[in-house]
């Protein structure tokens, strides 16, 4: 008996919205430190602004789940402390596991303490999940400029308030102010779930450089002054996915243009623009060169670690296609009716041989808008 779809049937997802809605993270409105991804989205937050954009959530709930569940485990299994709020007068977080050393643990209910202490020193971790199509560069280049940032403010706001004083970690705020040693990264992959780990020693400039970039955007006078850090809806995932998008970009004059040509106001802007489209494209064939000539250099070359980089081939197997004859003959065989296709093409070719004018239709469908951009001399 084959299954008949339920109508009533609701979508897990709708749940999973509703309840992310709801959760601390999304009703707090003080500026906290994962909001510190772009200037311009933070000013929205730190001015109260309406969100203009409903998003889809599901990748960032996914992600929220692996992270939630790894962490539940590592308190379970190594007493790491997890989720644990920090904040000032001026911004606010929650750090995803803090590892303490053994001279600070001791300082704790015995209970709290770490199964293993931290070796080198109070170490501050953030675990971020990322897709597949990520993982190569979260390998190669480790964490973006604004994940440096969000992670420098937990650590900086551990390094001079200590843990917040509020209910469940009260015996963790009367240790103060902690010097933090150590800065973790943990990147996985939520597709397969390989682990990528950088950890490197706590660097006050950076922190102090953190803290700059939120007393700047602390000191606008509306959020429209903020600076765009990123290039727009459709060029940046961080802007597509934007409660603030619309707020942000606004809306093209003309339905279905590109909200960066907003970005345009007269002939200035549009001489620039058109500079840079030269100096990029400039840059592409030059990229294109060397990867050309870099791929023919390493043709015979086997597949290896050299350097930093690994090689690996792919390919190079058989291609196999439907034998038509073996098919129309087994038709036959079979007693199946061979299909008759009409042939388009060969249709088109005897029509203009017979000096006949081949019929054509319009479609709703549009070819696409190139630009073709040529060096002018007056």
């Amino acid at each position: 008996m084959s299954a008949q779809p339920m109508e009533s049937a609701v979508s897990l997802w709708a749940a999973a919205h509703d309840v992310d809605a709801r959760r601390p993270r999304s009703l707090q409105r003080q500026l906290g430190a994962s909001d510190t991804v772009c200037e311009r989205r933070a000013a929205y937050v730190l001015f109260a602004v309406t969100p203009s954009d409903w998003s889809e959530k599901r990748a960032a709930i996914l992600g929220t789940y692996i992270h939630e569940g790894l962490l539940g485990a590592a308190r379970t299994e190594y007493g790491w402390l997890v989720e644990r709020a920090v904040a000032d007068d001026t911004i606010r977080g929650h750090i995803d596991a803090v590892q303490l050393d053994q001279a600070t643990a001791a300082r704790i209910p015995a209970r709290h303490r770490p199964k293993v202490a931290a070796e080198h020193g109070v170490t501050v971790e953030d675990v971020k999940t990322k897709s597949t199509y990520l993982w190569e560069k979260v390998r190669r280049y480790g964490p973006s400029a604004a994940e440096l940032r969000q992670v420098y403010l937990y650590a900086d706001l551990l390094r001079t308030t200590g843990f917040e004083d509020v209910r469940g970690q009260r015996y963790l705020a009367k240790l103060g102010p902690l010097e933090v040693a150590r800065i973790r990264f943990r990147f996985v992959n939520r597709d397969n779930g390989e682990e990528h780990i950088e950890e490197f020693d706590f660097d006050p400039n950076e922190a102090t450089r953190a803290r700059w970039w939120v007393q700047r955007v602390r000191e606008l006078k509306s959020p429209e002054e903020g600076r765009r850090d990123f290039d727009g809806p459709g060029l940046d995932a961080i802007c597509d996915h934007c409660p603030f998008m619309t707020a942000c970009w606004g809306l093209p004059e003309s339905p279905g243009a590109a909200v960066q040509t907003v970005l345009i106001h007269d002939d200035a802007d549009r001489t620039k623009a058109l500079a840079e489209y030269v100096t990029g494209h400039e840059l592409a064939l030059q990229g294109n060169r060397m990867k050309a000539l870099a791929r023919k250099k390493v043709d015979l070359s086997p597949a290896g670690v050299y350097g930093a980089n690994e090689l690996a081939w792919t390919g190079g197997n058989d291609v196999w296609s439907g034998d038509l004859q073996a098919m129309v003959d087994l038709h036959e065989s079979a007693g199946l009716t061979v299909p008759m296709v009409p042939d388009e093409k060969q249709m088109v070719a005897n029509l203009k041989e017979a000096g006949l004018a081949v019929p054509e239709r319009k479609t709703a469908q549009k070819t696409p808008k190139t630009i073709n951009v040529r060096a002018y001399k007056a």
